[in-house]
């Protein structure tokens, strides 16, 4: 059973999402956002993560931060804040998805399977081998210089699909499509933003066995020889 923890401190919202996920056989646990917050989410293991942005006690981006020093688990975003340049921030810090409130709570489940979805699709036996980088589309992870890339879900599945398909240049709507999913409706700048992370994590990837390289006008592809 899929593991949620919704981390919301508007109780009428942790109880009306509660009986919608439960209806689809998820496990929930909520949180206030008061206290130790990262310590609750590494007990729990949760399988997805839906975190509100406007906690009373805690800021929600700092919070997705930490997540993501712990492991690459799906986080969507609930907030009532809904600026392109907050969406962008927290796209920025890793976040998979992000939904805008007030939502409508079937969106949200159809939102929480899709990015579950997602995160699983690539899955298969293979490992990619590109030098130093090794992308391992069994176990959804990546290393560098044998160290483990703390990449999100999504992160993962744009540079496993570069991966894939080396020396071939997608533009930013096809990778929006094949990685993010045919009914993402957000901004193509999601790409740039994640390709950007993935960079900062390969710095010192040797141009001799690879690079991200960005085709100007076009799009993005790893380069190998």
């Amino acid at each position: 059973m899929k593991r949620i923890l919704l981390i919301e401190d508007e109780l009428p919202i942790v109880q009306i999402l509660k009986v919608y996920l439960e209806r689809k056989d998820f496990s929930v646990a909520s949180h206030s956002g008061e206290g130790n917050v990262v310590q609750f989410f590494k007990n729990y293991k949760p399988s997805l993560v839906l975190l509100d942005l406007m906690l009373p006690q805690n800021d929600g981006l700092e919070i997705l931060k930490q997540i993501r020093q712990y492991g690459s688990c799906p986080v969507i975003i609930l907030t009532a804040r809904s600026s392109v340049p907050e969406r962008l921030a927290g796209l920025g810090q890793g976040a998979d998805d992000y939904i805008t409130k007030p939502f409508d709570p079937e969106e949200v489940v159809a939102r929480v399977q899709a990015v579950l979805r997602r995160s699983s699709h690539l899955e298969d036996n293979e490992i990619i081998r590109l030098g130093h980088l090794v992308i391992n589309l069994t176990t959804h992870t990546a290393s560098f210089y044998d160290e483990l890339i703390p990449l999100s879900p999504r992160d993962w599945g744009l540079l496993a699909f570069l991966g894939k398909h080396p020396n071939q240049c997608f533009t930013r709507d096809q990778l929006l499509d094949y990685v993010w999913g045919m009914n993402y409706n957000g901004a193509d700048r999601a790409v740039d933003a994640s390709i950007k992370r993935i960079r900062q994590h390969l710095c010192d990837w040797s141009s001799d066995e690879g690079e991200i390289k960005t085709v100007r006008g076009t799009g993005y592809m790893i380069r190998v020889n």
